[in-house]
């Protein structure tokens, strides 16, 4: 019988452990798609405001960052740099992430 239990404890502990580093890695990749997001929005509104493609910068920025799964929660240009919030809800979490983007100084 005390077999059993130890048994039992270590298969409890060991589904513990996967689950926690199965949501950690879920949380990571979630973090990697939504700095992404910022990166290729901010990217897109900077192409946009230099005329390198057609649109309207922030129109740009929200289009690329759906393609993530983002939504774009702010969006300020200063001439042809672009800077852009996205935010992604991951479970009961709504994460945020920035980038800015625009020519060399």
């Amino acid at each position: 019988m005390p077999a059993t239990m130890a048994v039992a404890g270590i298969v409890t502990s060991a589904a513990l452990l996967a689950s926690g580093l199965a949501m950690a890695g879920s949380a990571a990749v979630a973090g990697q798609r939504l700095a992404s997001a910022a990166d290729a929005g901010a990217l897109a509104a900077a192409d946009a405001a230099s005329g390198a493609v057609t649109g309207i910068p922030c129109d740009r920025a929200a289009e690329v960052a759906g393609t993530f799964g983002a939504v774009v929660a702010a969006c300020d240009l200063d001439e042809l740099v672009a800077t852009i919030t996205v935010s992604l809800r991951v479970g009961p979490v709504a994460a945020r992430a920035s980038a800015r983007a625009g020519p060399p100084p």
